[in-house]
Order: structure tokens, then sequence, then C-alpha cells
């Protein structure tokens, strides 16, 4: 018999990375909010790599925290070894990785949801979701009811789960939980487009099993940094990971068992990731490599524990247990966990706008692997917008959206709503066409406004940006006047960095602007320079060396926006519209595009129907 429980402003449907950004957001902006969850102990999961960042995770994790979300903050105190990725090319790529204690990140993310005030979380299982009263019902599996204003679907890959290993099929959440079969129903009656992805994880093996001493040993870095702006301590490493590499006899056991896969033998239905695929894919696809590359990455300081990166596989558990055999330093591994596949049910996030609202469907917000991403960061990135956005619709205020310009986050929801998804969608810095404006050391500088006018940031650290960007501009201008004679010492520190000597002086900007010297080099010839923290020196550095190029593509991104201010009325007919191909007219009919500029990035869409639409659109 159901009965109602309690009404609420936003309700969050999952407490994974999306789900966590989604609450936190929602409850810390005022609404009063609660967060269903399937399993209260798995808040904050990682069912996959026991990591936070990388190549452009990094700069989305930044961003993150950036506009006041949580992952930052907490990767850092739980992280146990870090390292800056890509040092040995531009700053526009360098991307920060930590491996995580991944239990110790779930407990601490479930006591951060449940010391937030304004927010309830709780353990339930959606089953339905209908519109009423001008918001929404939602019922458990337990028949009770919950209104909510606005609802953020954030079901990860629990949503229609089912795990393959082998010729074994059955119902299953990530990890061994029970998936979430029945909300996909309502979802279909909401007239919501759902489609099948696949993703899948590697096997974990016990580490008094492994060899070691036969893999390459992959420490941290000696001077770490924080993914968050506030943390002022930077976090240690505890731990170390190591690298070995497949070879001949490994590919032999994956060729010789190819029947016996359910990706190749056509059960598993849903779209793998096209940029992690599974190791029997790698296989295939890449005939002609004699051996892949192999990480094995601790899961915790209090488990023994280890991630094979690299070896995800939907194989048999015993063709699992023989290609590891074939491995240097896994010879005798003892596998704890099982490779598997997991297929699920996501939304087309082309029927969202690029609040993350769903079109025609007012205060329901999708985030997540649910929108057809992949990817902790790209998850707890769209919860971040889609729990500000929910909150901003319960005030009467206008949406926050991010523009491609501004930021990875903008990138990655542009990406997704107006390109959508076939496979599993991952971040990668080369999606951006503005990666050396929107880097990981600047997201402060340009995204902290914007969360303190949204209202997730607070006194103090908006006190302490202020005193950043006043640094940094008193940096800028010192090193404009002050000179630097040419002296014998000076000469030496410059023939050792492998560039010409001084005859006279010079400003030092002029020393900086040189791409072989660094701030550090020039320290011992520069003694009124102040005691500020390593990133204002950072900035200052990246700014003086990069200003030409930086100059251009801010000038690119202004036109750009200047496009993006063309806005598209939402009620447009484009089949009443003349000059436009059929084609257009259909991809832009599906997609309903906010402004010029997105609609010029949608595919199928060429450079004469932007122009015929902007004569259309300058008549109305």
């Amino acid at each position: 018999m159901k009965y109602f429980a309690e009404k609420y402003d936003v309700a969050v449907i999952g407490a994974g990375h999306a789900g966590i950004e989604a609450a936190l957001a929602a409850a810390r902006l005022g609404c009063r909010t609660a967060a269903f969850t399937v399993n209260l102990d798995w808040i904050g999961n990682m069912p996959c790599n026991p990591s936070i960042g990388g190549t452009s995770k990094g700069h989305l994790v930044r961003e993150i925290d950036a506009l006041g979300g949580e992952m930052g903050r907490a990767a850092d105190k739980y992280t146990i070894q870090s390292r800056m990725l890509n040092l040995g090319k531009g700053p526009a790529v360098h991307s920060l990785r930590a491996q995580i204690d991944r239990r110790a990140y779930s407990a601490g993310m479930k006591h951060t949801l449940e010391a937030q005030d304004g927010l309830d979380v709780r353990q339930a299982e959606i089953v339905s979701l209908e519109r009423a009263d001008g918001g929404w019902l939602l019922t458990t599996k337990l028949e009770a009811q919950f209104f909510a204003k606005c609802v953020v679907i954030a079901t990860g890959t629990f949503l229609g789960g089912r795990v393959y290993i082998g010729d074994v099929s059955y119902p299953s959440g990530p990890d061994g939980m029970f998936p979430a079969n029945e909300l996909t129903q309502s979802l279909y009656k909401l007239g919501i487009p759902l489609r099948r992805f696949k993703t899948g994880t590697p096997a974990r093996v016990n580490r008094r099993s492994l060899d070691l001493e036969k893999t390459e040993l992959q420490p941290g870095d000696e001077e770490t940094q924080p993914f968050s702006f506030e943390t002022k301590t930077p976090p240690q490493n505890k731990a170390v990971c190591y690298m070995t590499y497949t070879n001949e006899e490994t590919k032999r056991v994956i060729l010789e068992n190819l029947d016996r896969s359910p990706l190749y033998g056509g059960k598993i239905e849903g779209k793998g990731p096209r940029y992690c695929p599974s190791f029997e894919d790698k296989v295939v696809r890449f005939a002609d490599k004699e051996r892949h590359q192999l990480f094995i990455e601790p899961c915790g300081l209090k488990t023994q524990e280890m991630y094979l990166q690299g070896l995800s596989s939907s194989l048999p558990e015993d063709v699992q247990l023989q290609f590891i055999h074939t491995i240097p330093g896994l010879e005798h591994a003892q596998m704890m966990r099982t490779a598997y596949a997991i297929e699920y049910d996501c939304a087309d996030p082309t029927a969202m706008g690029a609040s993350l609202e769903f079109r025609g469907l007012p205060g329901l917000y999708g985030a997540g692997q649910f929108n057809g991403s992949s990817g902790y960061e790209e998850a707890a990135a769209q919860g971040l917008v889609a729990g500000i956005n929910a909150a901003r619709k319960v005030k009467g205020k206008e949406p926050v959206v991010l523009d491609r310009g501004g930021s990875y986050i903008g990138t990655l929801i542009d990406d997704l709503v107006t390109k959508g998804c076939t496979d599993p969608y991952r971040m990668m810095t080369s999606r951006s066409e503005y990666r050396l404006v929107l880097r990981q050391d600047n997201a402060d500088l340009r995204l902290t406004p914007l969360g303190r006018e949204i209202g997730l940031i607070s006194d103090e650290r908006w006190a302490d940006f202020l005193e950043k960007k006043r640094r940094i501009e008193s940096e800028l201008q010192r090193i404009r006047e002050v000179s630097v004679p040419a002296s014998e010492e000076l000469c030496k520190i410059l023939e050792k960095c492998g560039t010409a000597p001084l005859k006279k002086g010079c400003k030092m900007i002029e020393l900086l602007k040189r791409p072989q010297v660094t701030y550090k080099d020039l320290e011992p010839v520069d003694p009124t320079r102040p005691d500020y923290p390593r990133q204002v020196f950072e900035q200052v550095e990246i700014s003086v060396k990069y200003e030409g190029y930086i100059a251009r593509q801010e000038q690119q991104i202004k036109e750009m926006r200047r496009i993006e201010k063309k806005r598209i009325p939402p009620e447009i007919d484009y089949s009443k519209l003349r000059g436009l191909r059929l084609e257009a007219i259909e991809k832009l009919s599906a997609v309903r595009p906010e402004n010029l500029g997105q609609a010029s990035r949608i595919s199928g869409v060429n450079p004469a129907d932007i122009a015929a639409l902007n004569i259309i659109l300058e008549a109305l």
C-alpha cells in the first residue's frame, strides 16, 4: 500500500559521483534536498579504477573545485599517490592524477552528505517517476512516495544493469550491487529516448601473490600538488604503483578464446567506450602490437587489492586467470575480483538543453553516465551543473550555462547535448579548441567568480582568491619594472639553460620570455622577489611565455561568444524556414539548439545552413 512520505525542493536519484555533486550543490544553495541510493555504504564508490584525475580529467576536477564542488577537496583528503601528467609537454595538457583510497573516499563522501544541512540521504530504490502538481512524484520499491519540484537522474550504470562474464550473464549493478530495473519503464513513458551502453572493469589481484620485482616502479611526484584551490597542505605520497607489459603469449591466449567472449559472440548489445576498450578488443584492433602497457595500482592503504589498469575484460574467469598468468610479475596472481562487462540504460543527451534539463519535461535533469558519458570526473562535473540548475529553477532564477570558451565542463556538456554520443563519452584535451586558455592551473581564475556569484564560494575562500589575483598582478608589474644587470653569474645561469648570455642588462620579463628559462633558474639574480606561493609564479610565467598564443585564443573565444549571443527562439519551426537543407531541418528540429553557435556544431548542419539561419534570425 502506497503512502506519502515527504516533500522536497530537489530529489537526486543516485549517489555516485554525479549524484553527490548534484545533491550537495542543491542543498548548499538553500533547497531542501534528498539523495536516494540503492546502498548507503556504496556512496561515492569507485567500481572501476581507484583514481581521480588524469589527462583532461584533472582539468575537470579543478574546475569542479573552482565552482565550489566537492570532488577536489575529497580527492586531496584520500590521495595515496599523486602525479602531474604530461610535464614534458606544454602547460595546456598538464593534468593532475591521484591514486585514491577508494573505501576511505566513499566513507568520507557519505559523511559529507550526512553532515550537510538541508540534505536527507535515503537508502531506497526509486522504481517510478511521474509528473505531478507542477513537480515530480517519486515512488520507492517499498511504495513510499516523495514529491520534488525538481529531480536529477544520476543512475550511473545501475539502470537496467546486466553483468557479462563469458557465458554467464545476470542482472546486476556495479561491484555486485543490486541493479535498478524498474525505473526504465517510467522513463520510457515520459518519452525520454534511452539506449544501451556498455563499460567494463579489470580484475583485482592480491598483492602478496605478485612478484613486483619483475615490474617497473612508478613513484609519485617529489613535489605534489592538490586538486583543490582550498587545500593548504599538498597530499603526501603513501603508496607506489607498478608497470609491466603483456606479451605474445598473452595475445595467444586471448585470440584462442575469442569465441568465449560475449563481446564477440554478440551477447552484448550495448556500445562500449571507444577510448577505454576491453583488453580482448585491444588485441584484435591492434593486432600488430607485440605488447600492451599495464599498470598495477593499489586500491587503498588497508587492503591488499591491486587494480590491473589496462586489462578490462568480459572473458570467462578461467581465461582471465590464464592470460593474467602470462604477464611478468603476475605469474602466480590470485584473482580477488573477476573482471566483467556491464550493460546499462542511459539517455540520449541531445534531448537535454545546455542546463541539462530535459526539453519538454520541466524540472527533470540528467547527469553522469545516465547522460552517456564515462568517468567519475565527467559525472561529477555534470552533477554539479545539474544540481545548481535544479536549485536555481526552484528559486525562479535563470540557469547557469557554461560555454566552450570558459571551461572543459562547458565543452563536455556542449559536446553531449549538441553532438550527442554513440558510445560512452570521455573527456580529452583534444576536444577543446581553446585548451591553452582552459588550463588546469588557472581554473580558479576562470571560474571562481562564477562560483561566488552562484553562491557556492565562502567569504574566506573569496578573500583568498582576491589576494591571489592581487599578487599575480603585482608580480607582473614588478617583473616589467625590475632590471637585471649583465653579470658573470647571470651568464652562467643562461648558459646552463641553453640560451644566449646577456651583453647588457634587461628587464626581468624579457628573460622570462625565453622558453628555456624559468622563475626557479633566475632566483639567484632576483633579490627583490616576494615570498609568494608557487602558484602565483606559475601563473605569471605562463602568461609571459605564452602571451601571444593566449591573446590569439582569447580573441577566438570572443568571436565564438559573439555568435553564441544570437539566440534561436525555442518555438521556431525549422520545417517552415526557407534555405535550409532537409538534413539540417531534421537535425536542428531534433537537437533544438539554443543559439547560432550551438547550431553550427551539430553534425549534419553545414556552413551554408548556418548562413541561411543567420539571415532568417536577423529578419525576426
